[in-house]
């Protein structure tokens, strides 16, 4: 196999020097007739590239045949003096055949982008943005490569082009002044002029606490909010800027635009100083949207790491009236707190956090579902004390803080006792006793976890004794 390769290696730089002969072979009568070159030989027939050369003859893949297919591709190639470069940087590196050829392969695929060939002036016109390169990121998906064209063209902040447009049979060479390596989450927000106000907050103070996590192996998914959503953010809860930084990050995953749905995740914020982890509600009817304040503007920016999602607002810490008003699934729950109880500001009483009112909150949330099982009371004093039952105060009980098995039982605002019991029957997670006696109530989701408390969902309006 060895010398199978060898010989093919052979005979593509012996073609190109045939070729190149061919081109300059040219007496009195006849004037040099130029044969088109593919990027493999138009690499071979350049010098100041042979250290490329030499990489993509030492990577796994075979690369010199990939690159002789016809394409087409736009190949950034570093020339000799970046490969040198980039031996400098390790002192294990004396030459290309050290370098790991998995790693190697990866980092050369990062300078390769298929299809319609991308000249200097597509660029130019472009400005700025993103396209994809045939390496392997987070997630098995295409790495991401950022260009800026306002000071030359330039990709990922760190590689210039020096010469552009050198055209092939299969498509167009820029040869570049520095190897592109392969970005993590870090090396993305700092190579976007978009993000610089998140990359300075993220590094305010000389805090290397996000930049360590954000650059090691592994999967996130980072919401990241652009320099106008920052320019626009007044922080009117003065909530700690590392909590909301935090609660734009999920852990352990690399979920691309594509596979979200409607549903709660968790962030790497935490409800104050216990590692009970808040909730991220995420919501894809009209685009993609957080907590039903901040839109996705520019998805799936694609790192070795993870994925980030550009996105028009800072996301606050949430409490449970964020969670009401941006899940569907309590709207008819959010019209009883405000329309129906006009006499009682709902809304003021359940965002109250750092103890400056009942908080922390227990809520069980009936969703529309339950609410469309009862008729409404029209009487607002009696819907009041029923909304009041929802909610313990002074408690922020999720799940794993529940006797299992057994009996939980605490009072609601309006007085009686709600017990919840583990396990629960049927398909609930646990249920629910209301003040009434009631002890069919299925507690159906759990742990929706807020600045100022947590939410459990549940399949039935709760009822005090409204005899008392």
């Amino acid at each position: 196999m060895k010398t199978s390769k060898l010989f093919q290696n052979a005979s593509v730089v012996f073609m190109s020097l045939f070729l190149l002969i061919s081109c300059n072979n040219d007496d009195d009568n006849n004037l040099p007739i130029a044969t088109p070159l593919n990027i493999v030989e138009l690499a071979l027939a350049s010098p100041n590239l042979s250290n490329l050369v030499a990489a993509l003859q030492a990577a796994d893949g075979d690369l010199l045949n990939v690159l002789s297919d016809p394409g087409p591709f736009t190949i950034l190639a570093p020339d000799n003096n970046a490969f040198q470069a980039l031996l400098d940087s390790n002192p294990n590196w004396n030459s290309i055949e050290d370098i790991d050829t998995a790693v190697l392969s990866q980092v050369l695929l990062n300078h390769v982008i298929v299809g319609t060939p991308l000249m200097a002036a597509d660029l130019t016109g472009l400005g700025s943005g993103y396209t994809s390169t045939e390496a392997t990121g987070a997630g098995g998906n295409k790495m991401s490569l950022f260009f800026d064209t306002s000071n030359g063209v330039s990709f990922n902040g760190i590689s210039k082009v020096s010469m552009a447009d050198k055209e092939a049979t299969n498509g167009v060479i820029h040869i570049v002044d520095a190897v592109i390596g392969l970005p993590n989450i870090v090396d993305h927000a700092v190579a976007n002029p978009n993000l610089t106000s998140l990359v300075g907050a993220l590094t305010t103070g000389g805090n290397t606490t996000f930049t360590d996590l954000l650059s090691t192996p592994g999967d996130f998914t980072v919401f990241a909010p652009t320099n106008d959503a920052f320019i626009a953010f007044t922080n009117p809860n003065s909530n700690p800027l590392d909590a909301i930084l935090s609660n734009h990050v999920v852990v352990d995953a690399t979920a691309v635009s594509s596979g979200l749905t409607n549903s709660y995740v968790n962030t790497a914020a935490t409800y104050s100083d216990t590692n009970k982890n808040l909730s991220l509600y995420i919501n894809t009817d009209s685009g993609v949207t957080l907590n039903g304040m901040s839109n996705v503007t520019l998805p799936d920016i694609i790192a070795s790491n993870g994925v980030i999602h550009a996105v028009d607002a800072v996301i606050d810490i949430p409490t449970v009236v964020t969670f009401a008003v941006a899940d569907p699934t309590f709207s008819t729950l959010v019209t009883a707190l405000t329309t129906l109880t006009p006499a009682t500001d709902f809304v003021s009483v359940l965002s109250n956090t750092n103890g400056s009112g009942a908080d922390p909150f227990t809520v069980f949330a009936p969703t529309n579902d339950a609410f469309s099982a009862i008729t409404i009371p029209s009487d607002e004093a009696v819907l009041t004390n029923i909304l009041l039952h929802h909610v313990m105060g002074g408690l922020n009980v999720a799940s794993a803080d529940l006797n299992n098995p057994g009996d939980t039982t605490a009072p609601s605002l309006e007085g009686d006792n709600l017990t919840v019991t583990l396990p629960g029957s049927n398909s609930n997670i646990a249920d629910l006793t209301d003040g009434s006696g009631n002890s069919d109530i299925g507690i159906i989701a759990v742990d929706v976890q807020a600045g100022n408390g947590v939410i459990h969902v549940i399949n039935k309006v709760a009822i005090p004794d409204l005899m008392n």
